[in-house]
């Protein structure tokens, strides 16, 4: 552990991913290194508000006591509710992001199984909606949902990121208030997009500057879009795809349709695909239509970030600053729980990253905060560590296919609505493909 008034500032192991050098260059970095020694220094804070993310449910005097919990002995402070406010005040949003900056990636190397594609690597883009506290200093920045009777719930940050959907880990995100849209948001990530990059995106983002400004950057895109879309037929190829106009941007369109059969029955829908992989011996219109599937990644990454980190609870901070703060730590702590787990499964060659469950990995990261261990590691290095341990131990298995039906699985009252029964069940389905090729010579 640390000495004296900074023995709190930890993260049980994932600290060895987040050492103490690092925080404090991001306090020296944005001004905000405590100007005399407090009870509370500035590092510590920055942990504190990095272990209330692992502790949603505890307020921060409770997080303060799981981090100290292990500490008998040692002179400790006592801080008040008020006093770990103020400290979280003085340390700010800043350092946070850095630290954001400096972690975001995608954690995986060549080598890594079920990260790439034809020798490039795979992302997805994306945005979610997050709940914030209603208070008169939010919603100067925050608006709710509109309504037939005005505002309506909570206010709402929309968050946008991208995702590298072999690991889920966070290459980039950014925020901000729903009045301002998806596509809005997205130019602000396209720097963090390097050529050889193939970007997977639903219909929302199939805006033709968006898909312009993307192909820009060298990232190759793979965009749905809507089925009455009109796509001139320019060039027709043998595998039933073509070559098309998207605004300025040359494309080639795949139209398809994918059968999902399951004991209930069958499904069929229409998918048309956009992408600029012009070379159709390379990039084969029956493996682009399979690939667009991989954009759910970044659904199952919004799913941990708010379902298990958050359990669907409203964020705590009740000021904007407070916001950025907090997002700012939930990304981190997001990407560091992702990296461990990617740190883990690459202990074992060509075992995919998504057998590592990140419920095992958030559960095993709690336990070692409450006691303090693995803080500073070992003259030995141990990629995999306690938390990868307990991964390993229980990989999920092999990916099946299975389907469910697209539902609100939260339900509004606790009471039983009235209405016809709602089917919950998961169906093992297999998957059909077919391309259609565009009618005309």
């Amino acid at each position: 552990m640390a000495g004296g008034r900074f023995a709190p500032g930890h993260l049980g192991e994932l600290t060895q991913l987040l050492p103490f050098e690092m925080v404090d260059e991001a306090l020296r970095a944005t001004g905000r290194v405590q100007a005399r020694l407090r009870d509370l220094p500035s590092r510590v804070v920055v942990y504190l508000t990095l272990a209330a993310c692992l502790f949603p449910e505890a307020g921060y005097p409770g997080v303060w006591r799981k981090l100290t919990g292990a500490l008998a002995g040692l002179p400790l402070a006592a801080p008040s509710a008020s006093a770990l406010a103020q400290a979280r005040r003085r340390v700010g949003a800043k350092p946070l992001r850095w630290l954001f900056d400096l972690l975001r990636g995608p954690a995986a190397g060549i080598g890594t199984a079920g990260v790439w594609w034809r020798g490039l690597p795979v992302v997805a883009l994306d945005g979610t909606i997050l709940t914030v506290p209603d208070t008169p200093a939010v919603l100067t920045r925050f608006s709710k949902q509109a309504g037939n009777h005005g505002g309506t719930g909570y206010p709402q940050v929309r968050l946008l990121a991208l995702v590298a959907c072999g690991t889920r880990t966070l290459i980039d995100a950014v925020f901000g208030p729903t009045t301002a849209g998806e596509t809005t948001y997205a130019p602000r990530l396209l720097p963090s997009l390097r050529p050889g990059m193939i970007l997977l995106a639903d219909r929302n983002f199939a805006a033709q500057k968006l898909v312009a400004d993307i192909a820009a950057t060298g990232a190759g895109v793979l965009v749905r879009l809507k089925n009455g879309r009109r796509m001139p037929v320019l060039t027709r190829y043998r595998d039933g795809s073509y070559l098309s106009m998207l605004g300025p941007t040359c494309v080639r369109v795949v139209d398809c349709e994918i059968t999902i059969t399951t004991a209930a029955g069958k499904h069929t829908g229409l998918y048309r695909l956009a992408t600029t992989l012009l070379d159709h011996h390379r990039h084969p219109a029956a493996e682009l239509a399979t690939l667009y599937h991989q954009h759910w990644e970044i659904e199952t990454a919004y799913l941990e970030l708010k379902s298990t980190i958050l359990g669907s609870r409203v964020l705590r901070a009740r000021t904007p600053e407070g916001i950025d703060q907090e997002i700012y730590a939930l990304l981190v702590v997001y990407q560091l729980l992702r990296t461990a787990m990617a740190d883990a499964t690459s202990t074992r060659p060509g075992t995919d990253p998504d057998r590592a469950g990140f419920s095992i990995a958030w559960q095993a990261a709690r336990d070692q905060v409450i006691l303090a261990a693995g803080v500073i590691a070992d003259t030995v290095i141990d990629l995999a560590g306690t938390i990868g341990r307990h991964v390993l131990a229980g990989l999920l298995p092999a990916r099946r296919l299975r389907v469910s039906p697209r539902i609100v699985k939260r339900a509004i009252s606790k009471y039983q609505a009235r209405g016809p029964r709602i089917d919950r069940t998961n169906y093992k389905a297999t998957t059909g493909i077919e391309i259609l090729a565009p009618a005309g010579p």
